[in-house]
This record gives structure tokens, sequence and C-alpha cells, in this order.
């Protein structure tokens, strides 16, 4: 069943919207349940009907140009090799009022504040697990785990600094968090330069539209990382796996963007147990690292032996407090998928309070009652690895309406999950809202 907006004929964004429908049990960002426009669409609506399509696919053009002449790209991985991509811009914003981006925000400080605590808890008590509020074998079994750090204490105290949150838009208007991004999270390079392109897209628009800059949160950063040092002269880098990286550009960019250094492992080396960069004057300390590798990789020593990117001694560095790392190493452990069937219950333990944002409703098949409820309910639910750090929707083993696919094999879902059942989590298939494009003139949605 489809509906159409109903726009007033002397509205300027008649023709605009004219065949923009709305499917029912998917949320929209341009309309509500109802079909009618969100109010914070409007002004920005009626901005661009009001302007000629050769306008504004001068306007696009311009904003795709400066993504080019800025080099803006991506490395996509594929059987065949590596490849670069130019970083594809959308035009059309995605608009979210700010009472509702306070919500959101409200909810993913609280999460922030209670993944920092499931790591310190992790690498310290280990009371979760002794409670029975976390399997241990999700922990001990986990490629994330990493031994070597358990009692290090991160100096300055915190675990995490830097986190990213994938969130979507659920059918009934709400929203909830699809995956806890704490490992090495990247796109906010992406995102400012996404904003700069579009700002030159609707520069007009964006100069009375009260739209939140982002400058404010990179400096907020900046200064926070040159909190975490012992010393002024001491040095603060980002350290990157290298130019091959999918990433690598937002490596670069934010580096210029901040001051930083930009460092791969062989430029550093352990000395008399801290942290120094090889320089043509000789060698200097670095005491912040902004890691961007994964955590594993850091140091040959004493995680990853085949690691050619990291730095020998670097964790007996962390241990002595040398250096401050963002994030500690060890705290991709929390982007593991099946944590987020404990989280809700973990989140009451630890801090005394629901989840604000909830997450996708997430069930770990080593348990008897939800390994029961994934196997009556598999036909519609993603079926995947629990130790995996992928979006339930990424093909890394998940099944979609009850076709099981792992690598190399095929078998019944029901056959696969009494088999392997501590091994996998089934999550809610969600249908993730709509967003409108411009398409010749018009709007259209897309996903």
């Amino acid at each position: 069943m489809t509906g159409r907006i109903a726009t007033p004929p002397a509205d300027p964004v008649a023709a605009l919207l004219r065949g923009y429908e709305r499917y029912a049990g998917v949320a929209d960002e341009l309309v509500d349940a109802k079909g009618e426009m969100r109010p914070v669409w409007r002004p920005f609506v009626q901005h661009l009907g009001r302007l000629p399509r050769e306008t504004v696919a001068a306007r696009f053009a311009r904003g795709d140009q400066y993504l080019h002449d800025a080099g803006v790209f991506y490395r996509l991985y594929a059987e065949s090799g590596s490849d670069e991509r130019s970083w594809p811009l959308s035009h059309v914003p995605v608009i979210v009022h700010e009472t509702e981006w306070n919500e959101i925000s409200a909810g993913l400080v609280q999460r922030a504040e209670l993944l920092e605590k499931v790591a310190a808890d992790l690498y310290g008590p280990n009371k979760l697990v002794a409670g029975g509020h976390l399997p241990a074998q999700l922990v001990a079994q986990n490629p994330e785990w990493l031994r070597p750090m358990v009692g290090v204490v991160p100096r300055g105290g915190h675990f995490l600094h830097f986190l990213a949150f994938e969130i979507g838009r659920s059918p009934d208007g709400s929203w909830f968090v699809l995956g806890d991004r704490t490992q090495a999270p990247s796109g906010a390079g992406f995102a400012l330069e996404n904003r700069v392109a579009t700002s030159r897209v609707f520069t007009d628009f964006f100069a009375g539209a009260n739209v939140h800059r982002l400058a404010a949160f990179f400096r907020g950063f900046r200064d926070a990382m040159n909190g975490l040092r012992q010393d002024e002269g001491t040095r603060v880098g980002i350290l990157s796996p290298g130019p091959m990286n999918d990433t690598y550009f937002e490596h670069t960019y934010i580096a210029r963007y901040l001051g930083f250094m930009l460092l791969e492992g062989e430029d550093l080396v352990v000395q008399d147990g801290a942290v120094m960069v090889r320089t043509v004057a000789g060698l200097k300390p670095v005491d912040v690292l902004w890691r961007r590798l994964d955590a594993r990789f850091a140091d040959p020593l004493e995680l990853d032996p085949s690691s050619r990117i990291g730095t020998p001694g670097m964790v007996g560095a962390l241990r002595a407090g040398q250096v401050a790392m963002v994030n500690a190493l060890g705290s991709g452990l929390l982007e593991t998928r099946a944590f987020l069937a404990f989280l809700p219950r973990i989140c009451e333990v630890l801090m005394g309070e629901r989840l604000k944002l909830p997450n996708i409703a997430t069930w770990w098949c080593g348990q008897g009652a939800e390994r029961a409820y994934v196997l009556a309910n598999a036909e519609r639910m993603l079926i995947g690895p629990a130790l995996s750090n992928r979006l339930p929707f990424e093909a890394d083993g998940a099944t979609v309406q009850g076709k099981a696919f792992r690598p190399g094999a095929h078998a019944a879902v029901s056959d696969w999950i009494k088999a392997e059942g501590p091994a996998l989590v089934g999550q809610e298939a969600v249908t993730l809202s709509t967003t409108p494009a411009y398409v010749e003139g018009a709007c259209a949605r897309c996903r």
C-alpha cells in the first residue's frame, strides 16, 4: 500500500514532491507516518523547489568537483585487488531537528559511558563475567580479547576517547543502535568533507539555516588529545596502517586538519620504555597516539607476531604509562555483535538505568531459551557469527529470510543453529528509513 504527499497547488514544492511515495511499514526522513512533511524539512524543500533544474545540476556538480579537487577517496577491496573510488556525495542532506538530535545525543552519551565501564571491568575486576551478566566464552574466545592488556589501566584513566555508532530509524519512527564502533572508528573526516561540499552546493541556504557546525567538535577533540600529554614538549600522532588502508585519506586529512603527526609503526621505536619517533633531528618523544590500526597489529612482540605494521615494545610502553593510546588496545572487544544481547541488562547493573537509545534486538544462541526463540522465528531474523563486529545485514555469514549462508557451506537454518548455537546470534530483521534524493527535477525515495 502506498500513499502520496498532498501538497497545495500554490506551494512552490508541488512539482518537486509530485510522485513522492510513502510506503507502508517503512519510515521516511522527509515525511512522517501520516505522509506529512516533517516541519524541519520544509525550509530546505521550499528552497530547492524554487531553483531551476539547470541551477540544481550545476550546484550538484560544484559539490562533486570540490570532492574531486580535494582528492577525497576510499579504497575498495575485492578478490581482484584494491581500487580507489571517489567519495560519493549524497547531494540532498539528511535533516534532523535539534530537539530530536538532542535525544539521540543523550542516548549515545549514555551508551559511551556504559561502554567505558564495560571496558574497565573486562580488563580489570571482571565482575560482569563473574556475576553472570556476560558469558565468559564471549570474552575468552573473542579474537579482540587481548590478554596482555588485562590489568593495564590506561594513562588518564579512560579506555575510550573516540567512538562512533551505527544508528537507524525504525518503522515506528524511533531511533536505535545497530552497532558500536570502539576499535578505530572512521568517518569523522569524511563527514567534515561532506559538510564542506554540501555547504558549497547550498551556500545561500546554509547561511541562514542554523546548521550545527562541526568545527567545534574537532577543536574539542584536538584539545582533549593535547590534554593527554604529560609534557607540552611532546608530540601527538595519528598511528595509521599506511597508504593501503581503505580510509587512509581520512588519516592524512585529519592529521593535517588537527595539526598532528601522521605516523606508521616503522616510524616509531620504543627506547627505555618510551615511544620515540624518528625525525631528521633524531629521536623525539611521542606522548599520545590516536590509533587507526587494529589493536592486535600494534605490537608484534606481545600481540600478533605476524604484524608488519606495529611497533615492538608498544604494549610495554602502555603498561609503564609512557604513552596514551586512543582508543586503548583491546577496546575492539566492545564491538562484538553478541554483546548487544546483554548491554540492556548490563546498563541497569552498572548505571542503574535503562538504555535511553535501545540497540537492535539480539539473541545469543548459546542460551537455551534464546536459542529456542531464534529457531522458532528464524524466518524473520538475521543470523550470523556471535563474535563478528560487522552489522547484521553485512555478508559475513548472516542469513536473510531463513536462508543460511556461511563461507563454504550451506545448511538448513535449524541444523546450523543446533550445531553451532553458541557461535551464533539472531537479530531482528529491521527495515531502515528512506531519505529523499533529487532525480530529474523531482524528489524520489532512496534507501
